[in-house]
């Protein structure tokens, strides 16, 4: 049976996992991980495998993978994408989706996150490229902002972010507008270097170069 994405978009279940697993990350003080950031991953994502040619079906499933992969966070913050995987299996299953389509999705939610993932096939390397480039300053909650941590400043600083991938399909660039007054490079990189270098892999999977460029400066 094909489960689509409007279907899963509709999903009141999965709707009530996604506000509660980003109301656990509120009370541990990260930023917003609810239906702002797991749309924009989706449409990142289909960007990315749509501007690199993939059939529409692998598409209709990373775009299931980036509106399910944060649900994991209801769990607990350690281990979530292997516990979000495990979540999307047992949903997934539930509603009648075949098999194989279940697997892909399942392995590209376990391994989306920095700590133990790998990019190992083109949706997981899309979804990498698409979550962790979602830097920006509605992220953040705080309105404090001399109670600003790092990672409040860093995401608040951030005035723009763009992903694309260049017209030859060789280069996909991640190129953030900061403002100093909040946050430097050295701030970015002490938070996300793991994040890049994640990027890095995730673009090489897909035969691409990743490329940082904050500020109209490469660093990457």
């Amino acid at each position: 049976m094909s489960v689509t994405f409007e279907e899963i978009k509709n999903n009141k279940a999965i709707q009530t996992y996604i506000t509660r697993a980003d109301e656990s990350l509120s009370a541990l003080g990260y930023t917003e991980h609810s239906f702002p950031h797991v749309m924009r991953v989706c449409e990142t994502a289909v960007y990315i495998m749509r501007t690199l040619s993939y059939d529409e079906h692998e598409i209709e499933l990373v775009k299931i993978a980036g509106y399910m992969h944060d649900i994991g966070n209801l769990v607990n913050r350690v281990d979530h994408s292997q516990s979000g995987a495990v979540m999307a299996f047992r949903i997934l299953d539930k509603l009648g989706m075949e098999a194989d389509d279940i697997a892909k999705i399942v392995s590209t939610i376990g391994n989306h996150d920095e700590g133990t993932g790998v990019p190992i096939n083109a949706m997981a390397a899309a979804l990498i490229l698409a979550d962790k480039s979602d830097v920006r300053r509605s992220r953040v909650r705080n309105t404090d902002i001399s109670a600003f941590d790092i990672h409040d400043r860093v995401n608040y600083s951030v005035r723009s972010s763009k992903l694309i991938i260049d017209d030859e399909r060789k280069n996909i660039v991640l190129t953030l507008e900061i403002d100093p007054n909040f946050s430097s490079v050295m701030d970015y990189f002490e938070i996300f270097l793991n994040r890049m270098i994640l990027c890095r892999k995730a673009a090489e999977k897909l035969g691409l170069r990743f490329k940082l460029v904050i500020n109209g400066q490469q660093l990457i």
